[in-house]
């Protein structure tokens, strides 16, 4: 604490602090409450969306309206505004995939000690757009920019979350993932589980992949909660939205 300052003043400063934390955690609370589906939301609905009192969103609406966050309409309902789409235009030409996906694969690479790599779909085909090598000198090899078939557990990850029906694609969306034993080369296997972008829109696939005699089913099952969480991460990197957290099994056609 200063000398100079008393501790009515540290704590009346302490105070002021926490209350514009919660003024601005409230703030956000509202943007986010706006799905890419809402046209415009009344108060009533948004208080229901953030849990709190109407007088306090109404309060909260009309400073970010002050700074064209938010619009509220003739008829009373409540819009983002032009500086919330200023925001997600300066975010995604900052982005950079590789900048975001490389990240991730390095760390899951590290932790099972395998390769592993970020596929997006083209056409009838899955592209290798990043790739982390494993360290184990008996590995499976494939280049960025590669074009692969839509099999193996990358290639039937994309085809189950672009919406593809019956089996095996139906459990895909059920579990999640997909493991995958020799499909596409007899002595590899893969597991894999979808990323998706703004507003659920399957952005690609995150595997592991190595030599079938190093990663069997069993070891492949026990990185399930592991791969299913590194998605859930690049999801919300990809797209900057907490909401990607949920589980790819809530997922429907």
């Amino acid at each position: 604490m200063n000398r100079n300052t008393s501790p009515a003043l540290e704590d009346a400063k302490e105070s002021a602090d926490k209350d514009t934390i919660v003024a601005v955690t409230r703030a956000l609370q509202i943007l986010e409450a706006f799905s890419a589906d809402d046209t415009a939301l009344t108060l009533a609905e948004l208080s229901r969306r953030v849990g709190m009192g109407k007088s306090t969103v109404l309060r909260t609406a009309r400073t970010l309206a002050q700074s064209e966050y938010l619009v509220q309409r003739d008829d009373g309902q409540w819009r983002l505004g032009a500086a919330a789409g200023w925001l997600g235009a300066r975010y995604q030409a900052a982005f950079r995939v590789s900048e975001t996906v490389e990240p991730v694969l390095r760390r899951i690479s590290y932790e099972t000690r395998e390769s592993a790599a970020f596929y997006v779909r083209e056409g009838d085909t899955r592209a290798c757009l990043v790739r982390v090598e494993g360290p184990g000198a008996v590995r499976h090899h494939v280049r960025v920019g590669e074009r692969l078939p839509l099999i193996g557990a990358p290639g039937r990850v994309l085809r189950a979350f672009a919406g593809e029906m019956g089996e095996p694609y139906e459990t895909i969306r059920k579990d999640g993932y997909f493991i995958s034993m020799g499909e596409r080369e007899p002595e590899v296997s893969s597991i894999a589980v979808p990323v998706f972008g703004i507003n659920w829109t399957l952005a690609g696939s995150l595997c592991i992949s190595g030599p079938i005699s190093r990663l069997t089913r069993d070891k492949l099952s026990e990185y399930a909660e592991l791969m299913l969480a590194a998605g859930r991460e690049m999801s919300y990197l990809i797209s900057g939205s907490r909401g990607q957290t949920a589980k790819p099994s809530t997922w429907h056609p």
